[in-house]
């Protein structure tokens, strides 16, 4: 029987989101949309599912394509795959659209990646994000960052850290990649099995948490001393620009990012109110050729994704952007029944006003506990001795004030006292 009740909850590693937390969801979505539309950028929605090839760009080496990925054969035998990350889409999008360029998106979508549930970590997360195609410029890596970090200033964020580093052009990451595994090898005894992941993947071994390597990740090269003139250069003015800016960042060398696609300027934000083995907030970097390695033309690109979940749990951390209330102007209080309520709050809504109601007849306690509730600024009353004198009764429902409104200037006299407390 237990298990019967299992099978009609949520799926392990996914979550309902309810209000009044939703509404904290939308409002983070708002800001960043807000944000980002002032940046030049365009929304772009794309499916939550691809073709496995395009997921497979992520990295056939990386944890997310050899063990995380959610796929499947469909009804008609193709291979696919639900979304495990933002970029990779969105660089399908442009191979596939071949808009004009520079193209600037961003999205807000759920990925999908089979790992263990962890506090902020759910097999499906949902992220918000940007991307910038077609401009190799390192000033808009500066700005991709801004945005980013703007917009954790504007949920209240403050004790976050910003680390960057840069991977180098192909030629840089080439001769890193080499000395690395070449490293890895003198080091074999200390990796055991995990020597094999090394040499196949070398930059992963950078990324690990275990403290048994610690000493051994510390003493490996590090990627800025492979630096071709030119990367080196590039990375120089991405620093310039953050000082020019006033963003606190420091160089962290072994910051490789997750996935192979990383080229030149990686970034990450951490939050410091969390534990440091789940503080990551977002982050990202270039891919200058994940758009050629879909079959598209050469083309720079740098993005970064925010999780949601993970940054409202550094903003409770903080004790910033609290989930507010509905924000509604009115709460209808029904004593008379028939259509009337039915139509006073129909012109309400289609004035512009967030109005709700009790339904039901119940009794007018009841439906004034249920107007408090709502977090309405006003009750509206509709007696039958008010509405037989062509009234309405307003209720102040946080001073407790009372005055009656002709019918039809409620709209006007709502409205106005919207207006006031939004100055």
């Amino acid at each position: 029987m237990s298990g019967d009740r299992d099978a009609f909850r949520a799926p392990i590693g996914t979550r309902d989101v309810l209000a009044p937390e939703s509404d904290r969801w939308q409002a983070l979505v708002a800001a960043f949309a807000g944000r980002a539309n002032r940046a030049g950028f365009g929304m772009l929605v794309t499916p939550v599912f691809e073709n496995i090839e395009v997921v497979q760009k992520l990295g056939s080496t990386t944890d997310v394509v050899r063990k995380e990925l959610y796929d499947f054969e469909d009804k008609g035998g193709r291979r696919l795959a639900l979304r495990a990350d933002g970029t990779a889409s969105v660089a399908r999008a442009f191979v596939q659209h071949r808009p004009v360029l520079p193209w600037k998106v961003w999205y807000v979508a759920p990925n999908f990646r089979y790992e263990r549930p962890q506090k902020g970590r759910y097999r499906q997360h949902w992220q918000v994000g940007v991307e910038v195609l077609g401009v190799e410029d390192p000033t808009v890596d500066v700005e991709v960052i801004a945005l980013a970090s703007g917009f954790y200033r504007e949920l209240g964020l403050e004790r976050y850290r910003l680390s960057v580093n840069s991977m180098g052009d192909a030629e840089s990451r080439a001769a890193y990649r080499d000395v690395l595994v070449s490293y890895w090898r003198d080091n074999a005894a200390a990796l055991g099995d995990e020597l094999e992941r090394a040499e196949a993947n070398p930059l992963r071994i950078l990324d690990s948490k275990r403290t048994d390597w610690a000493e051994l990740i510390d003493g490996a090269p590090k990627v800025g001393d492979y630096l071709t003139s030119t990367s080196a250069d590039q990375f120089v003015q991405v620093q310039d620009g953050l000082r020019a800016l006033g963003i606190d960042f420091v160089v962290e060398p072994r910051l490789v990012r997750g996935l192979d696609y990383y080229t030149g300027t990686t970034f990450e934000f951490a939050s410091e109110a969390l534990d440091a083995a789940q503080n990551a907030i977002g982050g990202g970097g270039r891919y200058d050729r994940l758009a050629e390695d879909m079959g598209g033309p050469a083309t720079p690109g740098i993005g970064f994704g925010i999780g949601i979940e993970r940054v409202l749990i550094a903003c409770d951390a903080e004790g910033v952007f609290a989930a507010g209330d509905r924000g509604l102007d009115a709460f209808v209080v029904d004593l008379v029944g028939g259509t009337e309520p039915l139509v006073i709050v129909e012109e309400l809504r289609s004035a512009g006003l967030a109005v709700d109601r009790a339904y039901g007849a119940r009794a007018m306690k009841r439906q004034f506990a249920a107007a408090d509730k709502s977090g309405a600024r006003f009750g509206l009353i509709l007696g039958a001795k008010e509405l037989d004198a062509g009234l309405v009764g307003v209720k102040d429902l946080e001073s407790g004030e009372q005055v009656e409104v002709p019918r039809g200037e409620i709209v006007a006299w709502l409205q106005s006292r919207k207006d006031d407390t939004s100055r």
